[in-house]
């Protein structure tokens, strides 16, 4: 219902985007159904919970430590979020079975909370924090360091914060996809170091995950259009060695470097408007 409603709302008041998508795409660019292009009431309601979902993220930070189970950040994720009116997004989603990704060291993403998993001193560990709230998802993810960390730890965190913001000052409205991902990209193999390719950023909003899939190795000038209205996350993956990977075989979710190498990934989520791209929750 959500969808239908965006895209006659978007239809009736705005004819002219509507005439501007269909030249670009007869121009062969590639450009969202307008069923992905958020209205200013849905934009508002996404903010509400995105805010939770930055909330969530900086309660996690207070508490997170050396010695501390990854069953217990999931207890935290988790009650923060419901005494808060929220929703744990992954929590069942295609049978996810907790509240939060925790990957650790050489686990690129989707790492599942689990009691017997304790951080230890020197660990660096991904908390991938995702919100429903009122119906509205929200999704970011940060990177700790547990303790003191090696100096090639360090480093990976801060190449990884910067392809990031070098990604977020690539995005442009009426820009494309690949621009982010070509900023991205070009610094990650600048410092010796490799971003996943079929793992990647997703639109969001009123669903967990929505169109597009958001590439972080693409050319500059190419994918997707960016149109105001689009939300989507920049969540690239980056590996110290090899870009390559494997999945769990026993719990089908987490995914671990292919070289045991160490990975990082930070997630913004991102609101393409008329004149940039506003960083809703990271």
């Amino acid at each position: 219902m959500q969808k239908k409603d965006n895209l006659k709302e978007i239809y009736h008041m705005n004819q002219n985007l509507i005439n501007k998508l269909m030249e670009l795409e007869m121009r062969g660019e590639i450009v969202p159904d307008p069923s992905l292009l958020k209205t200013p009431e849905q934009i508002e309601a996404i903010k509400k919970s995105a805010a939770l979902n930055t909330a969530i993220l900086d309660h996690v930070a207070k508490h997170i430590r050396v010695g501390m189970s990854t069953a217990e950040i999931d207890e935290l994720v988790f009650d923060y979020t419901t005494a808060h009116g929220g929703i744990p997004a992954p929590l069942g989603f295609e049978g996810f079975p907790k509240s939060v990704c925790t990957s650790i060291n050489n686990e690129i993403c989707h790492g599942i909370p689990d009691e017997n998993i304790i951080l230890q001193e020197g660990d660096i560990i991904n908390v991938d924090v995702s919100t429903i709230l009122d119906g509205y998802y929200s999704d970011a993810s940060r990177m700790f360091a547990i303790g003191k960390i090696s100096e090639r730890a360090e480093k990976l965190l801060k190449v990884t914060k910067e392809c990031v913001e070098l990604g977020l000052a690539a995005a442009k409205p009426w820009g494309h996809l690949g621009d982010i991902a070509d900023a991205i990209n070009s610094h990650a193999k600048a410092n010796g170091y490799s971003v996943v390719i079929d793992i990647g950023g997703h639109g969001i909003g009123l669903e967990f995950h929505e169109e597009p899939f958001v590439s972080f190795v693409a050319p500059k000038g190419t994918e997707m259009i960016l149109v105001p209205g689009m939300m989507f996350t920049i969540e690239p993956m980056i590996n110290e060695g090899s870009p390559d990977f494997f999945i769990d075989e026993d719990n089908g979710w987490t995914v671990y470097t292919e070289d045991d190498g160490l990975s990082a990934q930070i997630e913004y989520m991102v609101l393409v408007t008329e004149t940039g791209v506003e960083v809703l929750t990271k």
